[in-house]
Order: C-alpha cells, then sequence, then structure tokens
C-alpha cells in the first residue's frame, strides 16, 4: 500500500487526501484537520520514515522568507517522491501575457522585491519535486456564489485585468494524477481554460443567483486591503498545456462557467 504524508491539510490537501484514500492509499496529515502535530518532531519523522510519498500544501512564512517544512523536516525529505502546492503568484505581474513554467519567477528575473513563495517554489523543485502552481482556488462554500450571496461581492473598474482559477477538485486531479503516473519532477500550472476578469466571475454568479450585480467601483472608492489591492494589481493568463500532456489530466470544470453551475 502506498503512503502519503501531508503537511498541512487544509481546504485543497484535504480533497487530494479523500481521492487517494478512495484509490485505496494511507494518508497522514499534520494541520488542525490531519493526525499529526507539526511540532511534535518525534513522530512526524515516525510517520515520514513510513511515508512512500510526502505533500507539503503549507505555504513560506513571508516575515522570515523561509519555508516552515523544509527548516523543520528538509534534511529528512531526501529519496521520496516531493509533491508541493504552490502559486502562480511566483509569476508577478505580466500585463495579460500568458506564462507556462518556462516563463521565469519573480526569484529568477531579479525584480529588485522579495518573493518567499517564488524561493520556497525553487527550493522544492531543488529537491527534485512536482511543483504545483495553483491561480486562485474555488469550490464548494469558497467561490463567487458564496461572495454574492454574503454580500462581500466587488467589482472593480480595470480594464483588461484577468486572471487563471482553478476549481478546487481539478487540483485534486492532477495531483492524484501526478502521484499514480510518477510524474517526472519539475514545475506543472494546474489553472483552467479560461482566463477571465473578477467582474466577469461576478457578473455569472448573480445570474445563476438570479440577482443584481454590485456596482462597478474603481481601486480607490473599493478602499481594499492591502493584499486584496495586491491581487489585483497582478494581471497574467496562465497556459496548462504542460499538465495536460505530461499528466494526462483534463480538468473537469474546464471554465468558472462549468465550475460555477456545479456548485450552484
Amino acid at each position: 500500500m502506498s503512503h502519503l504524508l501531508i503537511f498541512g491539510l487544509g481546504y485543497t490537501a484535504q480533497r487530494i487526501a479523500a481521492r487517494l484514500r478512495e484509490n485505496g492509499w494511507q494518508v497522514r496529515a499534520t494541520g488542525s484537520a490531519g493526525d499529526l502535530d507539526f511540532g511534535d518532531r518525534e513522530a512526524v519523522l515516525s510517520a515520514l520514515d513510513g511515508a512512500s510519498h510526502v505533500l507539503s500544501s503549507v505555504p513560506p512564512d513571508r516575515t522570515a522568507g523561509t519555508d516552515p517544512v523544509l527548516e523543520a523536516y528538509g534534511a529528512a525529505l531526501a529519496g521520496r517522491p516531493l509533491f508541493y502546492l504552490s502559486s502562480t503568484g511566483v509569476y508577478g505581474d505580466r500585463q495579460g501575457a500568458w506564462v507556462d513554467e518556462a516563463t521565469p519567477t519573480i526569484a529568477e528575473g531579479g525584480e529588485g522585491r522579495r518573493n518567499a513563495r517564488a524561493e520556497a517554489d525553487l527550493a522544492w523543485l531543488d529537491l527534485g519535486a512536482r511543483v504545483f502552481r495553483l491561480p486562485g482556488i474555488y469550490g464548494p462554500g469558497r467561490s463567487a456564489l458564496d461572495r454574492v450571496r454574503e454580500g462581500k461581492a466587488r467589482r472593480i473598474d480595470l480594464p483588461g485585468q484577468v486572471f487563471s482559477r482553478i476549481h478546487v477538485d481539478d487540483i485534486a486531479g492532477a495531483v492524484v494524477a501526478a502521484l499514480l503516473r510518477d510524474a517526472p519532477p519539475g514545475a506543472y500550472n494546474i489553472g483552467d481554460d479560461l482566463p477571465a476578469s473578477g467582474n466577469e466571475v461576478t457578473e455569472h454568479a448573480c445570474r445563476l443567483l438570479g440577482v443584481q450585480p454590485p456596482p462597478l467601483e474603481s481601486l480607490e472608492e473599493a478602499a481594499l486591503s492591502q493584499m486584496a489591492r495586491g491581487f489585483y494589481m497582478e494581471n497574467r493568463r496562465v497556459a496548462n498545456g504542460k499538465a495536460k500532456r505530461v499528466l494526462g489530466w483534463t480538468p473537469r470544470f474546464p471554465t468558472y462557467v462549468e465550475g460555477l453551475e456545479s456548485l450552484s
């Protein structure tokens, strides 16, 4: 039997764990939903000894600029198939252009600002991991439909601003495909087939719910948090061709239209 140890059993990793258990895998994990305490070094190292594969969904510490998993357990990871959930944020702002796995990350590009996610991404690649670069994640309980229902949906007037997204179950499908196929190490962009503006997604969610869309606001009028504002300042389209070719993966929800309709 194959054994997976997951560092950080969060929203996405729980879907991966469920899919693998359906395939007969044994899964152990750290995190509030897992059975292991990340700080219990003896227990985690024991679990690592029994693991045939390791997946980390733990983000880097943006203050320290380090990866907590690599800092605590990096020396014990050698020799195992490694998998890491990263972010397409490593590509930075590309002014709406397409990016693929050959596009330099911010850490490689020398753009003059630290990007802890990009540095962690490269550190996992250096260990021979399969690194999954993920755009905006949505799914049950976390979608434009929920934001509209909760009165938190916004429409920001930024002509030409576009980004990619991915349904959480399509992430699980890609990671499981990589595990079962013993995919070669390297980076894989996991995004859907239709990059689109946030406004388009919000408007479709409103149509599905039969409500009027929120008013259009300028970035200044929206008074967004610094994190949210930073999200709107990045503009790129994420190509997923490598994942389709190498993993044999096809998104079940190729656009936000199918994805939202499955959740409505």
